[in-house]
């Protein structure tokens, strides 16, 4: 019996009448919230600030900085020393993003400083939350449960990400101190989820009999596995690229089209995708076939259409194809997030599974600075140019994948 499945560990998950993986959901809620508030105020922020339009796509892509940091080393160190002491310091670390946020009054230096709090809470989360999630989805945590732990974490997060936006937009749009009131929600919701997930148990106890020098930990040996060289690692990039396209790229086109409603759009845009997203991922399991390639490809594929109708929107200009654009790029997402999640939880070992989450988070973050590259080259490109660039890529994309997915068999066959 190991030490995750001892008698101290049932009976610990018994005494919470709340299942386990609902109170360490509640913390990759509330920083995923804290995460993506910030999206529709970018608008906010152009208009009432005189923020450029790379200036508030860096803003955006700043708390990159804090997340890649806190994956790459929250995740393996979770390995070794326990899901509770790397996550638990999360939502405080998000809270005092949000804090720092609030008080920042528009000054690129804090709103960068604020976003990089935010990221590193949200990086803790990505990595440690989704491995502590999945293993409270399994026996002796949630026996019926089993294989549900991609699809519980990849809807925490979409879930937060969509709500924290759309509250924020809200605010921001109809209440008193636009830049302060969506955040101090936030500081109030980190409080309520550091409190909620106190008493999640521990699903990974630290080992004492497991040696090694710490740095040996940081080495994710599954990273170099072929299939996730192969397969994971080319679609990475756009569960964040696509979403990133619909929620920050797009509404920003079309502020003159809503005049006076401009960040209630923005918010509605993330709404929009991050809802199909939600729905989608609901469907990827049904799609994904373990051992085959079916779930990753079809994710790939959906992102074609709608980076195609993103080009259409940026040419029209249309406020109800950016709508369907956005529904389009969001199912994409989901699939992708979900996808990815399921792939990484295959290949990761037992003592790796952590920082393997980490890695593919990371490279899905690579994303995030999309509409900031976008917005440097535009200028001389044009967006629907640049969409319908990224609808080809996405193609060949799903293309190199089957390909390595289809060699990886015939390897596995030979031998």
């Amino acid at each position: 019996m190991s030490a995750a499945t001892t008698p101290i560990a049932i009976a610990d998950a018994g005494r919470h009448r709340t299942k386990p993986w609902l109170r360490a959901a509640a913390a990759l809620f509330a920083v995923a919230w804290g995460g993506n508030e910030f999206t529709p105020l970018l608008v906010t922020y152009r208009l009432h600030d005189n923020l450029g339009a790379l200036t508030v796509n860096v803003l955006l892509g700043a708390y990159v900085i804090g997340i890649v940091p806190a994956l790459l080393l929250g995740g393996p160190l979770s390995d070794r020393f326990g899901r509770r002491p790397l996550l638990l310091p999360a939502p405080l670390i998000a809270l005092a993003g949000s804090a720092v946020l609030a008080a920042a009054a528009g000054e690129p230096v804090l709103l960068f400083a604020g976003r990089v709090l935010s990221g590193v809470a949200l990086g803790l989360v990505m990595a440690v939350g989704t491995a502590w999630i999945k293993e409270l989805s399994e026996a002796p945590f949630d026996a019926s449960a089993s294989g549900s732990g991609a699809r519980r974490a990849a809807l925490s997060l979409t879930t937060g990400f969509a709500l924290g936006a759309a509250v924020a937009a809200a605010l921001a749009q109809f209440a008193p101190l636009p830049e302060v009131l969506p955040y101090l929600v936030n500081v109030a919701l980190c409080a309520a989820s550091f409190a909620f997930a106190l008493r999640t148990p521990e699903s990974h106890p630290r080992d004492p009999a497991r040696g090694g020098r710490l740095r040996d930990d940081l080495r994710i040996p599954s990273a170099s596995h072929r299939r996730f060289l192969g397969v994971v690692a080319p679609m990475s990039p756009w569960v964040f690229g696509t979403a990133a396209s619909a929620y920050a790229i797009l509404p920003a086109l079309l502020v003159d089209r809503v005049a006076g409603f401009e960040v209630g759009f923005a918010g509605l845009m993330c709404l929009v995708s991050l809802g199909c997203g939600v729905g989608a991922q609901t469907l990827a399991r049904r799609i994904d076939l373990p051992g085959g390639c079916r779930g990753v490809t079809a994710a790939l594929a959906a992102v074609v259409p709608g980076m195609l109708l993103a080009a259409a929107t940026a040419l029209t200009r249309s406020v109800a194809l950016a709508l369907v654009a956005a529904a389009a790029l969001g199912i994409g997402y989901g699939l992708l997030l979900v996808g990815g999640l399921m792939e990484v939880q295959r290949i990761a070992g037992p003592d790796d599974l952590a920082g393997l989450t980490a890695v593919f988070y990371s490279l899905s973050y690579v994303g995030f600075f999309v509409p900031a590259v976008l917005a440097a080259i535009s200028p001389v490109i044009g967006y629907p140019t640049l969409f319908v660039a990224g609808a080809v890529i996405a193609a060949l994309s799903a293309a190199l994948v089957w390909r390595a997915h289809v060699n990886g068999k015939r390897r596995a066959l030979a031998a």
